[in-house]
């Protein structure tokens, strides 16, 4: 749930950083006074109109000088919030991967937990695992008689009582189900 938002986060990041540094190459030029004032008012200055204007004009190229400012200080800002955001993508992903390394080490620990468990019962006589099983739940005794070898899993059927054998038998046919739907 993390990455997708993570990832739309330093999409509309990256859009947004573009955006302002096309709008930046494209407006500079326009944007720049070209005009020294002293030039602007030359042989003007007993017009109040060109005085006024020229007032104007240089209000307006302050003011383009402090918009240009601050959007340098929102490109700084959005850069290195940029980098801020590639930087924790890198360290999720490898968490990520440490937590599926993880995952995989468990499971992997988890199914030699349960084949040193079928061997066991593979070993006992049919008489003691019936018994051993009947004090199990039943899906885990199930799970237990569907993966030790056939020949022993129905010699130890044969020795549980049969009401308890049919309530295995029909978990065992549960969980065949279950790992075909799975496949």
């Amino acid at each position: 749930m993390r990455k997708p938002i993570l990832s739309l986060l330093g999409g509309v990041m990256i859009l947004a950083a573009a955006g302002q540094a096309v709008m930046l190459m494209d407006g500079l030029s326009r944007l720049s006074a070209h005009a020294e004032p002293s030039e602007l008012m030359a042989g003007c200055t007993d017009v109040p109109e060109a005085v006024a204007l020229a007032e104007t004009l240089r209000e307006r190229a302050l003011r383009i000088d402090r918009y240009m400012q601050d959007i340098d200080r929102r490109k700084a800002e959005l850069a290195f919030a940029e980098k801020q955001l590639t930087g924790r993508l890198v360290e999720l992903r490898k968490l990520k991967r440490q937590i599926a390394q993880g995952n995989q080490g468990q499971s992997q620990a988890q199914n030699e937990d349960i084949a040193r468990l079928i061997a066991v019962y593979d070993q006992m006589k049919p008489e003691q695992a019936a018994m051993v099983l009947s004090n199990l739940p039943p899906d885990f005794a199930a799970q237990i008689l569907a993966r030790v070898q056939p020949e022993t899993g129905a010699r130890i059927m044969a020795s549980v009582e049969p009401g308890h054998a049919a309530v295995l038998t029909s978990y065992m046919g549960a969980i065949r189900a279950a790992r075909k739907q799975v496949e």
